[in-house]
């Protein structure tokens, strides 16, 4: 199956120049949102990982179900005064504006190695936010794994340059 053949492109959203990835149209046939779940579960059988993390919010779809799937506790990264216990927070850039994550501070500890699952990366930036909010919560970050990856943003790369391992299902280019 190519996954590929399950991501609608939308141009101009969600503003004139971008070139929109919906993974809507992926998760709406249970054959290939199927195929997702086992190529993630798959991929993610090569990482000593102790938890599962995900990026607000298309993350949370794929993550919770390879969650479930290896038995593994699942962490969500959350945008800012989402979550109502204490947090760390990590301020980032996006291509389009500023953002937060958070996290919980009792959602993570030292011994944890964290595997992050999201739908997307594009320049990275909010990849390696979630890394240094790991990192702030003294976990560790097992490995990313992406359904998409935008191949000319330099997203993987970037994450790579740090020392992160880094795997994608698929790539599209970004513009």
């Amino acid at each position: 199956m190519n996954l590929k053949d399950y991501i609608r492109s939308i141009p101009d959203y969600p503003k004139k120049g971008i070139l929109f990835r919906d993974i809507t149209t992926l998760i709406k046939d249970e054959n290939a949102f199927a195929e997702t779940i086992n190529q993630i579960t798959e991929r993610s059988k090569k990482y000593n990982f102790t938890k599962i993390a995900a990026i607000e919010s298309r993350g949370f779809v794929f993550a919770s179900a390879v969650s479930y799937i290896l038995k593994k506790p699942f962490i969500m990264l959350r945008k800012k005064n989402k979550l109502p216990a204490e947090v760390h927070s990590v301020d980032f850039e996006l291509e389009y504006g500023a953002a937060t994550i958070e996290v919980h501070k009792d959602s993570i500890n030292k011994e944890d190695s964290v595997l992050i699952i999201d739908d997307l990366i594009a320049t990275g930036g909010t990849a390696e936010a979630a890394a240094n909010l790991i990192e702030i919560s003294n976990g560790k970050v097992a490995a990313f794994i992406f359904v998409i990856n935008l191949f000319d943003l330099g997203g993987c790369e970037n994450l790579i340059k740090k020392n992160h391992k880094v795997e994608n299902l698929i790539e599209f280019p970004g513009h």
